[in-house]
């Protein structure tokens, strides 16, 4: 069930955008327009990507985008199982654009409000799971060095739910390094770049101090608390995006008892996350992650991507995986030549219009969700929030009708 039209007339998919077919716009906010997109390789291979436009505003700003550029580029030096992949930085024509490695799955934002709508409990093990991989990519990117062997004094900046990704296939990978430096420029609109970041700040960041890891480690402690607490922990006035009052002053709330084993040594652990001086805060993304690690050996809440990419794709695959297929073989039909009138069961049609499938708009937020925090779009549409259900018998037929087009493509080559 999906609503359609992602495609209009002002941004018309798919179509070419350098060496990139983009065939799926899948967010826009205050920095960028997203996208999924197709390249080849000189060897004739194929690979899917996310193209991110920046927007003519900041692209414009040269002090703006060289920030950008030297962020995209110590971004792409971080190779790690646990980070997404920085692949291409350019321009073409106006427009700066990032590409990176694409992650088929959800943000955490979005797995947490699917959760929420169909009711599905994110098992505990999973929640312990997702913040440890993500303490994993920050030890990483904290203790990186240049080749001199200098500590490059890499810190996120932005660690929230929209940019930590879960897969599929169980992968868990933290995304957008380095960006949220960029977006502190002073001819960045400020409402743009902080607009609905504050709920997952480190008191330091929101009184504009100087940031180090451990603000870093203060982020992931607001987002295992959220997972464990099945709620937000800062709550703006009228249902709005948190303050930066509110992150400056870090009032933090005792996690509710679910009667875990050991469970006070775990909230004692995220409760030292979160102490708002960092001098007694964890001392980095490491000591943290191994006092966590030892808590879910002691507590047999031991995970793997292997039964997390079970438990993703059972509940929420089957049809998002479907979609994105029938997307990226509109995209390859068109890429192959012109398309040629066809007969089928004896009737002349003329070649489908490709119209890719949109992200339907989210649900309202709930648990772990962020308010406000749309400069991160989900790399995966919601399979739900339909607005009309087309019939099996008209997808059948789109789905043979791409297919052949397909096919005359390849034959027209």
């Amino acid at each position: 069930m999906v609503t359609e039209a992602a495609s209009t007339p002002k941004d018309p998919l798919p179509r070419r955008f350098g060496r990139y077919t983009l065939f799926d716009k899948i967010g826009e906010g205050g920095m960028a327009r997203i996208y999924l997109a197709r390249t080849r390789t000189e060897l004739g291979g194929e690979r899917v990507l996310v193209v991110k436009q920046i927007l003519p505003l900041l692209s414009e700003s040269g002090d703006f985008a060289q920030m950008l550029i030297d962020e995209a580029k110590l971004a792409a030096s971080l190779l790690h199982g646990n980070i997404v992949q920085v692949i291409d930085l350019g321009r073409e024509g106006d427009t700066l654009y990032i590409a990176m490695e694409y992650v088929e799955g959800f943000d955490l934002r979005e797995l947490v409000r699917q959760c929420s709508k169909t009711k599905t409990p994110l098992p505990v093990e999973f929640s312990l799971f997702i913040v440890a991989e993500t303490l994993r990519a920050l030890d990483y990117a904290h203790r990186k060095k240049d080749e001199d062997g200098r500590p490059l004094g890499i810190v996120h900046r932005d660690v929230s739910p929209s940019n930590v990704l879960v897969s599929f296939e169980g992968e868990v990978k933290l995304c957008d390094f380095g960006i949220a430096r960029a977006m502190n420029l002073e001819q960045v609109p400020q409402e743009d770049a902080i607009q609905g970041k504050a709920g997952y700040m480190s008191p330091e960041a929101a009184a504009g101090a100087a940031l180090d890891g451990r603000a870093d480690v203060f982020a992931v402690g607001i987002i295992a608390w959220e997972l464990l607490a099945g709620r937000r922990l800062y709550r703006g006035e009228g249902g709005g995006p948190p303050s930066l009052e509110q992150a400056q002053a870090a009032v933090i709330p005792e996690l509710p008892a679910r009667q875990l084993a050991e469970e006070g040594a775990l909230h004692a652990i995220v409760q030292r996350a979160l102490v708002r001086e960092p001098e007694q805060r964890y001392p980095s993304a490491q000591a943290m992650l191994r006092e966590l690690e030892q808590y879910i050996q002691r507590a047999g809440l031991r995970a793997s991507p292997l039964r997390l990419g079970e438990w993703m794709s059972a509940h929420f695959g089957g049809e998002i995986l479907e979609l994105r297929r029938m997307r990226q073989r509109a995209a390859k039909a068109t890429e192959g030549g012109p398309l040629v009138q066809m007969s089928v069961a004896g009737m002349t049609v003329a070649p489908p219009k490709i119209t890719v499938v949109g992200s339907p708009s989210p649900p309202p937020a709930a648990a772990a969700a962020a308010p406000g925090d749309e400069d991160r779009a989900a790399l995966t549409p919601s399979p739900g929030a339909s607005t009309r259900t087309p019939g099996a018998g008209r997808w059948a037929l789109v789905a043979l009708l791409l297919l052949v087009a397909a096919a005359v493509a390849f034959a027209l080559r």
